[in-house]
């Protein structure tokens, strides 16, 4: 079956511009994304882009969308292959961190941004964005659960808590690095996620001692 050439390059073209608008969103916000701002950040036509997207909306509900796949590309799926349990947890942290940490986007967390953007602003984005945060919530929610299931947390734990404070971490790191020194927050956001696993798990040894 031969790949019609004007659809895979219509589709490299719709891909390379919603990287760029994830870029250029993390530190402008989903508001300052405009057809005009993308064509010229990618040398190309306004025409060229406005075929992919008729308005703002789109755009940026498209945008959303591709931060997600990232999301999962980068973050979910190499963590996805440590073993279930306490390990894989501090994985999915970890790669959190480093995906910050090596300024994979300029302005180090397109969620982050987006989510304090559009909070208190009802409509199509905010709804996105609210299911993309329960869709995070419920993933880091599922992995505490598995690790209580395998004995490598305590029965008793509260699971809802637990993926809060793990995510509350990430996003504060996420945040405060753009402020403050990265290393040293980086660094807290490791260490205080590691802590709190090593302190409920009852093998510690599961863990690295320290980072």
């Amino acid at each position: 079956m031969t790949v019609d050439g004007r659809l895979a390059r219509g589709e490299r073209t719709r891909t390379a511009v919603l990287d760029a608008a994830v870029s250029l969103a993390s530190e402008n916000g989903l508001d300052g994304l405009s057809l005009g701002h993308l064509a010229d950040s990618l040398g190309v036509s306004k025409s060229g882009i406005f075929a992919h997207w008729r308005s703002k909306q789109a755009l940026q509900l498209a945008t959303i969308d591709r931060a997600v796949a990232q999301w999962q590309e980068l973050i979910i799926t190499p963590a996805l292959r440590a073993p279930r349990g306490v390990r894989r947890i501090w994985a999915l942290h970890e790669a959190r961190i480093d995906f910050y940490a090596t300024r994979v986007l300029p302005g180090g967390c397109f969620f982050g941004t987006a989510e304090f953007e559009f909070n208190a602003r009802p409509g199509a984005v905010h709804d996105r964005l609210a299911t993309v945060l329960a869709d995070w919530t419920a993933f880091l929610e599922r992995l505490v659960r598995e690790a209580v299931e395998l004995g490598e947390l305590p029965a008793e734990v509260d699971v809802a808590l637990l993926a809060y404070e793990i995510d509350s971490f990430g996003i504060a790191a996420a945040l405060r690095s753009r402020l403050f020194d990265p290393e040293s927050t980086y660094r807290h956001a490791r260490r205080s996620v590691l802590d709190r696993l090593r302190g409920l798990c009852p093998d510690p040894t599961l863990l690295p001692e320290g980072t």
